[in-house]
């Protein structure tokens, strides 16, 4: 009986040093999901000047756009994916989906698929599977930036105008609310831009200006999803580590009433022995 309460009571030391880093962990996901929040309200403005600026300029230069090399199509019968994973675990089905989906991808009638993998998790994921990756970005965007996006999106062009793929989609983790995010499927390249009439004024010429602004918006939207994707893998790690605190505190209270009923029954035993062995004393 002894060594039961021993045991039990180990468990529960356990059990609440657990459950110290798991409410740490909560409250570090907490302050960055508030950070994150205000960065990605932030670009959201930016993003709808950007897409405004590019539909007029497609509007008012439909021949010219559409036979730029970042909207015309290349040839190539390939699909490249971009995945943008987490570098570190501990954020419940954040990490599955993104790899999961990005895999189904791959087999839903494509020619052939290359990967383009951000993340730890998506890198050791397509690694384990063999799969043809062409860049990865293992903890390289821990801290989005602007820099960070134009990388990639730098290599997202180079590879588009080499034919390793003739059509790129981004799969990332869009950020609803703290208890809402959904995984999304969106096509980066070619650029499909929806024109629209405007009266904008182009110096020098319309060529010259695609060449500057199909690039930003490529650019934009790989960082508005980095952006994304970071804040729901804070708002899921908050979520999963308030819940293994939730459950640390249900554990403790279940061995806490055992450790009681234990140490009871282990005193009740002792005052038995006690007054059994006083008892064969007086006779």
């Amino acid at each position: 009986m002894a060594e039961n309460v021993r045991e039990i009571k180990t468990r529960i030391g356990n059990i609440e040093n657990i459950r110290q880093i798991t409410k740490a962990m909560n409250a570090i996901a907490m302050t960055k999901v508030t950070r994150m929040k205000r960065r990605l309200a932030a670009v959201a403005p930016y993003m709808e000047g950007l897409e405004g600026a590019l539909s007029s300029l497609v509007g008012g230069y439909q021949d010219i756009a559409s036979s730029h090399p970042l909207v015309a199509e290349n040839g190539s019968d390939d699909l490249g994916i971009l995945v943008l994973n987490a570098d570190r675990g501990l954020c419940g089905r954040f990490k599955g989906e993104l790899n999961h989906k990005a895999e189904a991808l791959a087999s839903d009638g494509v020619h052939a698929a290359h990967y383009l993998l951000g993340g730890e998790k998506a890198r050791a994921f397509f690694t384990r599977r063999k799969a043809d990756v062409l860049r990865t970005y293992a903890h390289f965007y821990e801290d989005p930036t602007p820099e960070i996006a134009r990388v990639i999106a730098s290599d997202l062009i180079s590879l588009y105008q080499q034919g390793a793929y003739g059509r790129l989609v981004i799969v990332y983790m869009h950020f609803i609310s703290d208890l809402a995010q959904r995984l999304r499927v969106e096509q980066l390249l070619p650029i499909r831009a929806e024109g629209k009439a405007g009266d904008m004024i182009l110096e020098p010429n319309p060529s010259r200006m695609l060449d500057i602004v199909l690039p930003l918006y490529l650019q934009g939207k790989v960082f508005q999803a980095l952006l994304d994707t970071k804040t729901s893998e804070d708002a899921i790690r908050r979520q999963a580590m308030s819940s293994a605190t939730d459950n640390a505190d249900d554990l403790l209270k279940n061995l806490t009433r055992s450790y009681n009923k234990a140490r009871q029954q282990s005193i009740t035993r002792e005052i038995s022995d006690i007054m059994g062995g006083a008892e064969a004393l007086r006779n």
